[in-house]
């Protein structure tokens, strides 16, 4: 029996939620429907057809990464803290984030974080071009950092792997080296290592050299 109430915000939630574990293929109006335990006719009448669907679902997730807010006390602190969460977010929705960049918003969709990523480089006493490389290069960095997670995470497995190849070299002149490449990788500590690093050599400069102005683009689809 179909439910008799439903709301936009419940469509909306299960739809993003089939496309985070399936991809946006897997989102058809009759399985969305079987999914909420409703009729077709009430899926039209909340968000209208598919194409609407997926604008609704693009523009959410631009919204949701618009959310993301500095924590901490120093500069550093919140600036780490941004890029923590921006990968978070980007973690939790690549497929939704590919459609935002087939639509055409990436741009649209980091503003929020590039905003916040620059009003802590004020802070730190960053201007002009000097802010403006900081901020694309951590935005790079979490980007680019997300890309190789997710390539790595979807590689076939190798033979043989890190681990058994750095573990041939634990007898060698750097043992502890081979030993620390042998173990499993803790992805969010290096990640926060090297943002910390970026940060730190960004911030050194931050009342010398302001540049010649050039900055990169934006990031792509993940």
């Amino acid at each position: 029996m179909a439910r008799s109430a439903l709301s936009r915000d419940e469509v909306l939630d299960t739809a993003a939620a089939l496309v985070r574990e399936h991809g946006p293929a897997a989102l058809t109006m009759r399985r969305l429907a079987a999914e909420l335990g409703t009729a077709v006719t009430s899926i039209y009448w909340h968000v209208g057809n598919r194409e609407s669907l997926l604008d609704a679902l693009v523009s959410r997730t631009v919204t949701d990464l618009g959310t993301i807010r500095p924590r901490g006390t120093t500069p550093t602190e919140r600036i780490v803290s941004v890029a923590r969460s921006l990968r978070r977010a980007l973690r939790e929705r690549p497929h939704l984030v590919a459609m935002v960049h087939e639509r055409g918003l990436t741009e649209r969709m980091f503003l929020p974080a590039q905003r916040a990523l620059a009003h802590e480089a004020h802070a730190a006493g960053l201007r002009g071009a000097h802010a403006a490389r900081a901020v694309r290069a951590l935005q790079f960095q979490v980007v680019g950092y997300v890309l190789v997670e997710r390539n790595r995470e979807r590689a076939p497995a190798q033979s043989p792997a890190e681990e058994e190849l750095w573990r041939e070299e634990a007898a060698g002149s750097d043992a502890e080296l081979a030993r620390a490449l042998a173990a499993p990788i803790d992805t969010e500590a290096l990640f926060v290592d090297s943002v910390r690093a970026l940060v730190d050599g960004l911030l050194a400069g931050a009342s010398g050299d302001t540049g010649d102005g050039a900055v990169g683009r934006g990031p792509y689809s993940l």
